[in-house]
């Protein structure tokens, strides 16, 4: 492994700590040589487990995977601020910690991402990729890629969670649940139809017997049943699915209230799935907030 001194703006961000040890001089020959030494071992033993060390060309892969991982975790531990992470990587296992830590971090936000097994065992083989650099390179992106993996795997943690306080187990497909916000949408309706109930797939089947409100159809009460609904989910998590609602959140669920009525009036006159799918389409399926995409048979 060539760990190269970049510009203290360029390359992965171990070159960027060496680079800024040596111009501030805080390493010395001998100290920068131990952790090459070390990074090389590191190296090794990730080839030996992922690899086959005894091609050279894996080898070097192996080598910038090790780059990246050491990277992202030394960020992590540092909280960004190279004389930290220098301080750390002259600790007896600096190296070995930043490489854990990353490690760990990539394992964490490849939960959702991973589909069938991967060469790297519990980390998503793609996302490794973009983390991975060679010490020379310009532009490291490994940093912006795990924040974009971590943000999805955030969100598919808050739907995972809403699905587990408002929807009953085992009655719907979780692949028609990847969206936070319509997620939240469907639950918040269902909760006004059926006075704070769990989500079955029975919305359609019943929409013909259910006594709708005057007193739902406002901005202001839709407003409180959300704030209800939230009020439920432990606060951090609320305050995350909060930032990630749109601003139009509201309204939109509202409109959607709207749509039920005449749902309601071509359900109550026995019409059949195929002309109550015909006035979803017509009012524009996708745009109806938290109307249920299922097809009731």
């Amino acid at each position: 492994m060539q760990l190269v001194l970049r510009d203290e703006n360029q390359g992965p961000y171990l070159s960027r700590v060496l680079a800024y040890g040596r111009t501030e001089e805080l390493l010395s020959n001998e100290q920068l040589g131990q952790i090459k030494a070390k990074a090389i071992l590191m190296s090794l033993k990730f080839a030996d487990k992922f690899y086959n060390k005894y091609k050279m060309h894996l080898l070097e892969e192996a080598a910038q995977d090790v780059i990246g991982i050491v990277s992202i975790g030394l960020m992590a531990l540092s909280d960004q601020s190279q004389a930290n992470a220098i301080r750390l990587l002259l600790t007896d296992d600096g190296v070995v910690k930043s490489f854990q830590k990353g490690w760990g971090m990539l394992t964490k936000v490849s939960q959702h991402r991973l589909h069938g097994k991967s060469v790297y065992g519990d980390v998503d083989k793609v996302l490794l990729d973009q983390v991975s650099s060679p010490p020379d390179c310009d532009e490291w992106q490994g940093w912006a890629y795990y924040q974009e993996a971590l943000a999805e795997h955030n969100r598919q943690q808050s739907i995972n969670a809403l699905l587990a306080q408002f929807y009953i187990v085992g009655t719907f497909d979780p692949m028609d649940y990847i969206n936070l916000e319509s997620t939240l949408a469907e639950a918040v309706l269902y909760r006004i139809f059926f006075d704070g109930k769990k989500v079955r797939q029975d919305l359609k089947r019943r929409m013909a017997r259910i006594e709708l409100k005057d007193e739902w159809f406002n901005l202001e009460f839709i407003e409180q049943q959300t704030k209800a609904a939230l009020a439920e989910l432990p606060n951090e998590l609320a305050d995350a699915i909060r930032l990630d609602l749109g601003k139009h959140f509201n309204a939109a669920l509202l409109r959607t209230l709207h749509f039920s009525r005449s749902y309601q009036e071509l359900a109550i006159q026995n019409a059949s799935p195929e002309r109550l799918e015909r006035l979803e389409y017509k009012e524009g399926l996708i745009g109806l907030l938290g109307w249920p995409i299922y097809i009731d048979l």
